[in-house]
């Protein structure tokens, strides 16, 4: 979103090798949004609609960033912070830029999942030091700013004149520290380092409302299941032998796989192809690639069981979310039971999405 850019050469071949697919996804998508996108929470909305080129982090360094010119907006630099209203967020989403990358999405999103998609981006990313208690923020500010920065990624002076700079709360490596190690860093410092403890001079209140705020107003959003911490090796490699695939779904559930179809082509077909080959129109700018379930070692592998595990759960390592955040079991389920009989078993002639 939101200043002038188009598509690298390369990029502009991609998207029409994946014309006929985009077409099938955004038709699904105009008839079955309405139902599917009440549950969706704006972290998720942000995630599948603009992550793959603004960022998980909203700072442009997408792995589409390389094939846009000019490269995404960065939401997290100065000038946005200036120049970026809701009202300019809210059109450039519907309306998107004319001449651009940035198309509009008023076909695909609800009027009031653009507006949360948009106050999403406002606070996540472009005044996200607002977040949290304003206790925690006033504490941050006079005890912790000097050296970690006003916005957490460590200030200046810190940087080129400590031995170990402070800790960069936006950095990926970040999202490993727990609340609890972060109250006890606060409370009794770093030994080797420059963080000196404060529970002397804090009360575990006050411990416990500035940490809150870091991990609000600094690090990454919790999106389960799309960070990488591993990769398609090494789920590959826990593949197990002599998969049963008439095993059945969990808690007795049954899936319904016409129902499932529905959310499949509004949902899952923009990475995963409208044929269960890992060719939608996302899939260019996504490594490792999206799942191809027409494979053979993916015929042999993914019964109901592993399927509504990925589904439910994400596939770490890649850019699978997990959409237990966001679905019931039965619809879980249901999208499981579309994947299996039309792909795995390859019978997608026979499934038609259910009425409406």
């Amino acid at each position: 979103m939101f200043e002038g850019y188009r598509y690298a050469p390369r990029a502009r071949a991609a998207i029409a090798r994946s014309a006929g697919s985009c077409a099938l996804v955004i038709a699904s998508l105009a008839a079955s949004f309405a139902g599917a996108s009440a549950q969706t929470q704006p972290a998720v909305l942000y995630h599948n609609y603009c992550s793959v080129c603004h960022g998980d982090k909203g700072d442009g360094r997408s792995r589409a960033a390389a094939a846009l010119v000019p490269p995404p907006k960065d939401f997290t630099d100065r000038a946005a912070r200036r120049d970026l209203t809701r009202e300019r967020i809210v059109a450039a989403i519907k309306y998107g830029r004319p001449g651009t990358a940035m198309v509009g999405w008023t076909t695909q999103l609800s009027e009031r999942d653009i507006e949360r998609l948009a106050d999403y981006v406002l606070a996540q990313f472009v005044r996200r030091e607002s977040l949290g208690d304003p206790r925690g923020r006033a504490i941050y500010a006079k005890n912790c700013a000097v050296c970690h920065g006003d916005r957490g990624e460590g200030a200046v002076w810190a940087a080129a004149n400590m031995a170990r700079p402070p800790r960069n709360f936006g950095a990926p490596e970040a999202q490993s520290l727990t609340r609890d190690a972060m109250i006890a860093a606060v409370t009794h410092g770093r030994p080797g380092t420059a963080m000196a403890g404060f529970g002397t001079q804090l009360s575990r209140q006050d411990i416990a409302a500035v940490v809150d705020f870091v991990r609000t107003a600094f690090m990454a959003p919790d999106i389960s299941g799309t960070r990488a911490h591993g990769g398609r090796e090494a789920d590959a490699a826990s593949a197990p032998a002599g998969v049963d695939m008439t095993a059945v779904f969990p808690n007795g559930l049954k899936g319904d796989a016409k129902r499932g179809s529905t959310f499949y082509l509004a949902n899952c077909a923009t990475c995963h192809g409208a044929r269960g080959d890992g060719e939608g129109p996302r899939a260019y700018f996504i490594n490792p690639k999206p799942r191809r379930f027409t494979d053979e070692a993916a015929r042999a592998r993914y019964n109901r069981v592993a399927l509504y595990a990925g589904i439910a759960e994400g596939t770490l390592g890649s850019e699978m979310p997990a959409w237990n955040k966001v679905l019931n079991e039965q619809q879980i389920a249901d999208v499981a039971e579309y994947v299996f009989q039309a792909f795995i078993r390859g019978r997608a002639d026979a499934i038609r999405p259910a009425d409406r």
